[in-house]
């Protein structure tokens, strides 16, 4: 059974950081690109960045480039977003994603049950 379980979600201030970690299980994901979605009630989950297996090839939304980095710890089957210079706009769910394409398709093909991140102005 695969498992993708989210965790380092909470409250911060504007401006601050917050970093989440998606560690994986119930099969290797080296053929996949992992990474992120978020939803806020009443909109689509939305792509936020995505990482190959190396590492090597990352994409991310326009609206979290430059301040969202994802990386991988492949030998813990652990993919990471670190979140810095964080706005209330990006007050969201995040869901942990598995999946091809998935900045193109906008859908992954395994989620995670999702971590709230909340950023007070």
């Amino acid at each position: 059974q695969v498992q993708l379980v989210e965790s380092g979600g909470g409250l911060v201030q504007a401006g601050g950081s917050l970093r989440l970690s998606c560690a994986a299980s119930g099969r290797t994901f080296s053929s996949y690109y992992m990474g992120w979605f978020r939803q806020t009630p009443g909109k689509e989950r939305e792509f936020v960045g995505a990482s190959s297996w190396s590492g090597g090839s990352t994409y991310y939304a326009d609206a979290v480039k430059g301040r969202f980095t994802i990386s991988r710890d492949n030998a813990k089957n652990t993919v990471y977003l670190q979140m810095n210079s964080l706005k209330p706009e990006d007050t969201a769910v995040y869901y942990c994603a598995a999946g091809n394409l998935m900045w193109l398709r906008q859908m992954a093909d395994y989620w995670g049950q999702g971590t709230q991140v909340t950023v007070s102005s």
